[in-house]
């Protein structure tokens, strides 16, 4: 099973991407927000406990958000692989995906970090917000704090994964085709690294 995350701060275009990136490679889309909807709409029991939650006020533990991915996972365990987009956020979660992975005999092959520079994040959403509406992609000081927030939850989860080589950092900035032709390109290069050692092990299984 071929696994990778995709990172990027808001307005990066990494939900552009994740939907090239899947459409391409045939991966399954994991997205934590869309699977805490669906579970919530489908009043599953791990939904029913995440509204419990969120009607109060608080996150979503992290537990009950790896019981949602394990589900989806357990749902597609024919699937040739998985796009992680959201997730992880923090080391304890990188973490707890990883004892996850682990039990299912597979784990996360790279992870891929779009980077663009704040300013250019902040002129991209100022344009997005004026014509989605979207208040929190308007004011620039939202945005900047957004940023902030992503800078400090998130670079501490790429360094966990940098330390064991699975961290490649893109250059976010440019056309879309352009960036998803950088991406691709490392795709490519570690599905055919990841298929090889899949076959070498096989090969020792057998002998």
């Amino acid at each position: 099973m071929f696994n990778l995350i995709l990172f990027g701060p808001p307005g990066s275009g990494k939900g552009t991407q994740s939907e090239k990136i899947v459409e391409k490679f045939g991966l399954i889309h994991l997205s934590t927000g869309n699977l805490l909807r669906q579970e919530i709409a489908d009043k599953t029991p791990l939904g029913l406990e995440a509204r419990n939650f969120m009607d109060k006020g608080q996150l979503v533990p992290d537990e009950v958000v790896i019981g949602m991915i394990d589900s989806s996972l357990e749902k597609h365990a024919d699937a040739r692989g998985f796009l992680f987009d959201g997730f992880p956020r923090t080391i304890a979660q990188a973490e707890a995906l990883d004892k996850l992975l682990a039990l299912k005999k597979t784990s996360i092959c790279k992870v891929l970090a779009l980077e663009v520079t704040e300013d250019e994040l902040v002129k991209r959403l100022v344009k997005r917000g004026a014509t989605s509406g979207r208040s929190d992609d308007t004011d620039e000081q939202i945005i900047r704090r957004r940023f902030s927030v992503y800078k400090q939850e998130t670079e501490p989860v790429a360094a966990y994964y940098e330390k064991e080589n699975k961290l490649v950092r893109i250059h976010g900035e440019g056309s879309v085709e352009d960036i998803f032709s950088k991406l691709s390109g490392c795709i490519n290069t570690e599905m055919e690294k990841h298929s090889t050692a899949i076959t070498e092990s096989n090969t020792n299984d057998e002998a």
